[in-house]
This record gives C-alpha cells, sequence and structure tokens, in this order.
C-alpha cells in the first residue's frame, strides 16, 4: 500500500494511501460522529462545507451518527457549485450493529441519506451485532446482543462491491484474531480496519498485523477525544513546543508518519485548517522516539457491548485481549 501526495485544489497538497483495492484514499479525514450533542448533529452540513472550502477531500460518515441526511444535502450543494466532483471526494460509511441482517437495505438507505450513487468505502462499524430495538412492557426500549455471524455478514458486504454500491469494504474495531476469522472465509480482504489510534493508544501490534495483510489502519479519536490524555500529555506538549506546533498536529502527524490515515473531527473553521497543516513537516526521529515510550491506554473500550447476556462478558473478550 502506497503513500503519497496528491494536488487537492484549495487545500494544497493532500496526501494520501493506496489500497490493495488501487484506491487512494485521502490520508486526512474529517470525523463526522457528533458525540452527544443535538447541537453538534445540526451543524453537520455546515462543517462539511466548511471542511470541504479548507482542503478535505475524506469524509468519514455512519449510518448511526445521525447526521448523514445533512451531510448529503451539503454534498449536493458543494457539487452543484462546482466546487468539487464526486470523483474528487472520498466517502466513507458504516453498517451499524442492528442491520446485520439487512446488509444491502442499511446501505441503500446511506446512499439515499448522502444522496450518492456509490461509497468510496463500507466498513462493519463493530464486531457486534443485535436485535432490532423493542419495546418493553414498561416503554423502555431494549437492545439484545447476539452472537456475531461474521462469515454471513461479510458475503453481504462483498456483493455490495459487486453490484457497484461501494468500491471497497472493510471493517472497524476489529482485533487480529476477528480478522483471521473473517479471512478464512473471505474471497475479498477488507481494505481498511478503523480502529482507536493515538500516542497514547498507538496499536503497534495491530498494525503490524494489518501491514502483513495488505490491510490499512485507518485511526478514528486520533487526538484522543475525551479529556487531555492525549492533548494535554506532557511528551506531547514537550514536543509540539519544540516544533511550534500544536499539540493536535502532533498528535496527527504521530498517525502519519507511522502509515495511519487519521480522522480528526472538528466543526471549528480555525482547528479544521490546523488539523490539515500536517503534511509539509515532520516529527525527528529522537521525538518520534519519545512517543513511542508513552504508556499505553485504550480509551474506546466498548462497555457498551459488553454484559453478562453479551457473547462478550468482559472488555477483554471484545478485544481479544
Amino acid at each position: 500500500m502506497g503513500y503519497g501526495d496528491d494536488g487537492a485544489g484549495d487545500g494544497g497538497s493532500m496526501a494520501h494511501f493506496q489500497l490493495h483495492t488501487g484506491g487512494r484514499m485521502p490520508a486526512i479525514g474529517l470525523g463526522m460522529w457528533p458525540g452527544y450533542s443535538q447541537e453538534e448533529k445540526g451543524r453537520a452540513g455546515a462543517t462539511v462545507k466548511a471542511a470541504v472550502a479548507a482542503g478535505y477531500r475524506h469524509i468519514d460518515c455512519a449510518s448511526v451518527y445521525g447526521n448523514e441526511k445533512d451531510i448529503g444535502l451539503a454534498l449536493q450543494e458543494i457539487f452543484l457549485s462546482g466546487a468539487v466532483t464526486r470523483g474528487d471526494l472520498w466517502i466513507t460509511s458504516k453498517l451499524w450493529n442492528s442491520d446485520h441482517d439487512r446488509v444491502q437495505e442499511a446501505c441503500d438507505q446511506t446512499l439515499q441519506d448522502l444522496q450518492l450513487d456509490y461509497l468510496d468505502l463500507y466498513l462493519i462499524h463493530w464486531p457486534v451485532r443485535v436485535k432490532e430495538h423493542y419495546q418493553q412492557e414498561d416503554g423502555t426500549r431494549k437492545t439484545e446482543i447476539v452472537p456475531l455471524q461474521l462469515d454471513e455478514t461479510w458475503k453481504k458486504m462483498e456483493q455490495l462491491v459487486r453490484t457497484g454500491r461501494v468500491r471497497a469494504i472493510g471493517v472497524s474495531n476489529f482485533s487480529s484474531k476477528k480478522i483471521d476469522h473473517l479471512l478464512a472465509n473471505a474471497t475479498i480482504v477488507p481494505a481498511v480496519n478503523q480502529v482507536e489510534c493515538h500516542p497514547v493508544w498507538q496499536q503497534k501490534a495491530l498494525h503490524d498485523y494489518c501491514t502483513s495483510k495488505a490491510i490499512h489502519l485507518s485511526g478514528y479519536s486520533p487526538l484522543g477525544n475525551w479529556g487531555p490524555k492525549v492533548l494535554g500529555h506532557p511528551i506531547v506538549k514537550e514536543i509540539a513546543d519544540k516544533l511550534s506546533k500544536s499539540p493536535a498536529q502532533v498528535a496527527l502527524r504521530w498517525g502519519i508518519q507511522m502509515g495511519h490515515s487519521v480522522l480528526p473531527k472538528s466543526s471549528n473553521p480555525d482547528r479544521l485548517k490546523e488539523n490539515l497543516d500536517i503534511l509539509g513537516w515532520s516529527i525527528p526521529d529522537e521525538d518520534f522516539q519519545k512517543l513511542s515510550g508513552i504508556q499505553q491506554e485504550r480509551l474506546i473500550k466498548g462497555t457498551n457491548w459488553v454484559n453478562d447476556t453479551s457473547p462478550y462478558k468482559r472488555v477483554e473478550d471484545l478485544w481479544d485481549e
């Protein structure tokens, strides 16, 4: 899988990673998870328009984020304006846990919401399968976590490629053990494994494994997202001061130098531009080694999918640790 630079319109030079499919995925993407804020969810369209104007060419979506319709409206405005064409953008979305039994229908809904004819990349969001939410007698809603039927789900994902709905397929939050299981019966190798990845959770063993299988590792939450554990880390701050960069730029540049694409999330126009400015410089070797020595901690544990009735009884079961 190659790494290089393409001209990217107003955004100047945009690095990319070439996937085993031949697709060229921009190395910096805009994460569209709105957090738990309705206000943030409502800003999705404006954020996409500002990001594309700033130079972003990779938008990372998911049906569960609840904002794909707004993103679709924004994309149509962008295309009609002539600022970019569909072929200039890389659009990713994800299959939610409740949709493993209706993969084509879920993908079609995402395409309809985004107002697109195809996706560049479609991922299984988690190695988790749940039954549809249902109403209990007391009026509350319940989700039942049931055993994953990975071979069946992946066959349906492969069919999306064959029918032209998507250009590439992949996974998210998958361990090497789960990918091994998938590969045993797959006819299409996942192009991408999107996982939490930043200097405080570097995923080196998983990165090496994915590289050995020609699977690109893409890092979500590259700034840590919750609290100061990444951007407030003394080593990250020290290197940022030395290089006259922000801690966010150091964390993102670390990912690029590791060979990962990075998916920072922001709706702030200044931060959108700052997060793009990570390509014309590098972290020196001695500082890169300091980052390698940071004590590791997974920040996104997936506890929602762990309980007494789930196939995953412990967090360690989910991640195969």
